[in-house]
């Protein structure tokens, strides 16, 4: 490849790299909005703050005009910015890493630099990518890619650079280095803002948040592999906390099947599960179901959710801890999916008003999540349930109570 065609070249590669690392993105963060659109602005911001920069200050980077135009894309499309920030650090460090491989092999970058810059581009980019998918399945803050990308970036440059000086360390850098610098001190800052803000932030807050924002969509399983369940990957789920999605169909199946006069769940949440078990008591023409649900935030949203569901009549949704509810009658099927830590506690208060042929369902029992798993064996060696383990990824207890089973 002639030197002089290099540069145009390895830019529009890094253009078309970039258009469908931003679709997969967008697709997968469920924005709505147009990637070639995305793809372009981001692009046109490069080249206009590349342009300006050295214009005024010498320094040839691409990257504020690469900020500004995630803004006006954020402000446009109406989604958070951070968000828009985070599409374009996987778009940016995939044209990054293509152009400079693209320029290296031609032999018109340095080939040191320009190969070094390339390959850890790549790994670079790998990284991001796999950050991306965690922030969408596991509701990580907004903005952690985009912070993660301006320090390996930086740290990137760093390495090239003393790759090619023979690992000698620059003490004294260039104009032409402050770049680095910022990069790394912004991208430390804006890590130390948000991630503690997250971290402040109840889980059901935050998937409460997000799904506000983006919608709700079915997803891969986010769990890791356990002996029992080696393949998570399998199934899949809406959120972090909602039951499976095939859990779900097993609790619609379960009471059509059982025909249920009276199910308790505790810990609604997002009313997911709730609303399975509702339309399976539709299907069979009668029965109820009582959810509690202690967090007043929480609570809200599910009952705002459940209102709206067309199925309301055909449940009770509380504001109150399980461990004080009261409820009248025999019940036909438990659904404990409350706080792990007070799974044991709920089941013993419950139990003496669970049917001889009831059944008793506890989820999160995996090996993964052992507090639920050994409470379940507990009341099985105590002789109060007998107890059976499916090996979903998070794991499900299908239990029966043994007094009174004839």
């Amino acid at each position: 490849m002639s030197g002089v065609f290099a540069l145009p070249i390895a830019t529009a590669i890094a253009v078309i790299c970039g258009y469908f690392a931003v679709r997969a993105d967008i697709r997968r963060r469920r924005v709505s909005a147009n990637a070639i659109l995305v793809t372009l602005v981001l692009a046109a911001g490069a080249l206009m703050g590349a342009v300006l920069l050295w214009k005024y200050a010498r320094l040839m980077e691409p990257l504020p005009g690469v900020i500004v135009a995630a803004f006006l894309l954020a402000r446009a499309y109406r989604v958070p910015a951070l968000v828009l920030l985070d599409v374009a650090a996987a778009c940016f460090a995939l044209a990054l890493a293509a152009g400079h491989l693209v320029r290296w092999s031609s032999g018109s970058f340095h080939d040191t630099v320009g190969g070094t810059k390339g390959l850890l581009g790549v790994v670079i980019l790998i990284w991001l990518w796999q950050e991306g998918r965690r922030t969408v399945q596991w509701q990580r803050p907004r903005g952690i890619v985009f912070g993660e990308f301006l320090v390996l970036r930086g740290i990137l440059e760093f390495l090239a650079y003393w790759i090619y000086l023979g690992f000698v360390p620059v003490l004294a850098l260039r104009s032409s280095q402050i770049d680095v610098l910022l990069s790394i001190l912004a991208g430390s800052i804006l890590l130390a803002i948000i991630v503690p803000r997250f971290l402040r932030t109840r889980e059901e807050h935050r998937i409460i948040a997000d799904v506000s924002a983006t919608g709700e969509s079915l997803q891969p399983e986010y769990t890791p592999a356990t002996p029992e369940c080696p393949h998570p990957e399998r199934w899949k789920m809406y959120d972090s906390m909602s039951a499976e999605a095939e859990v779900l169909d097993f609790l619609k199946s379960l009471v059509i099947a059982l025909k249920p006069s009276l199910v308790v769940e505790t810990g609604t949440f997002m009313g997911v599960s709730t609303l399975a078990i509702a339309q399976g008591l539709k299907q069979n023409g009668f029965g109820r179901v009582i959810t509690v649900e202690f967090d007043p935030k929480v609570f809200a949203k599910a009952k705002e959710r459940i209102d709206a569901s067309g199925l309301a009549s055909w449940i009770d949704v509380r504001n109150q801890s399980s461990l004080d509810l009261r409820v009248d009658g025999p019940i036909d099927l438990l659904f404990s999916d409350s706080d792990i830590n007070i799974r044991e506690r709920e089941v013993r208060h419950l139990l003496p008003q669970i049917s001889p042929n009831g059944l008793i369902l506890i989820h999160d029992s995996s090996s993964h999540q052992k507090v639920v798993r050994e409470a379940a064996l507990r009341l099985e060696a105590e002789g109060l349930l007998s107890v059976v383990l499916i090996p979903t990824p998070r794991g499900l207890v299908v239990a029966q109570k043994r007094s009174g089973r004839k």
